[in-house]
């Protein structure tokens, strides 16, 4: 079997020695083996578990956080693929902006500088703002709005770790064939709709008669919408996974709002 040191591991990973001895501390990533000079080995596994580390790291998800994670998706593959959806989403984001960069100094350079539709594409989260609009009011959105450009880059980074380890854990359950009505469904159902009610301006944010329909509509929009049921895909890929999400989240609203 191959293995790496740990410095050659730091130098490849972008890390550092140190920090790889903390992870090790902490217990979040063993060495394969430690040889009897003291000297740290990783192997592929190691290697792998890494990784994860680091993309949940860039995710704004602090050493504790990551370890809950790390302990709840015990499938490195299919935490992996579903952790691709985000960052496809995240290329496609800096996709457009590189676009729209690229456009204007186009336009500066020939003297001609204009602001049109696409100029700041990829720069506004408010783009699903007319879809939030039309399905929940203006003044929803105003509150998610006015909320989300209130947090600094640290809570916010920290808010998509947190929907990104949500997800993951979704599709690592739906992967190991859980059912959605068994109390490890009921628990990321439970957990699902605490981090919806987080957000301000939501149906349930407010609680009250609001709560369950909005919980049942969201359910069904995670399996109905392409974009939405992405998130919490599968390696077996399709639907089946936003499926698991959507079947969990009725019977919990079903039974317990």
């Amino acid at each position: 079997m191959t293995e790496w040191s740990i410095h050659e591991v730091a130098r490849r990973s972008g890390t550092t020695t140190r920090a790889l001895r903390h992870y090790d501390a902490i217990g979040i990533l063993r060495p394969t083996r430690t040889g009897a000079n003291g000297y740290r080995y990783y192997g592929a596994e190691a290697l792998v578990r890494l990784q994860r580390i680091l993309l949940l790291r860039d995710l704004g998800l602090g050493l504790s956080d990551i370890a809950e994670v790390l302990e709840a998706q015990q499938d490195p593959v299919a935490a992996l693929r579903a952790h691709i959806g985000w960052l496809r989403s995240e290329q496609d984001r800096l996709a457009r902006q590189i676009a729209a960069v690229e456009s204007t100094i186009t336009s500066w350079e020939g003297g001609e500088l204009t602001m049109t539709d696409d100029m700041f594409d990829g720069f506004d989260h408010t783009v699903h703002k007319e879809e939030v609009e039309q399905r929940w009011g203006a003044a929803a959105y105003a509150r998610s709005d006015e909320w989300w450009r209130g947090l600094d880059p640290d809570q916010r980074n920290a808010w998509k770790g947190e929907s990104a380890a949500l997800a993951a854990d979704w599709a690592a359950a739906a992967h190991a064939g859980v059912s959605p009505s068994s109390a490890d469904a009921h628990a990321l159902a439970e957990r699902h709709v605490a981090w919806l009610r987080a957000i301000p301006g939501t149906p349930a944010h407010d609680g009250g008669e609001a709560l369950k329909p909005y919980v049942l509509g969201i359910a069904q929009m995670y399996a109905s919408d392409p974009r939405f049921a992405a998130n919490y895909a599968t390696p077996a890929g399709g639907t089946a996974g936003a499926e698991f999400v959507r079947d969990a989240l009725t019977i919990y609203a079903e039974s317990t709002l």
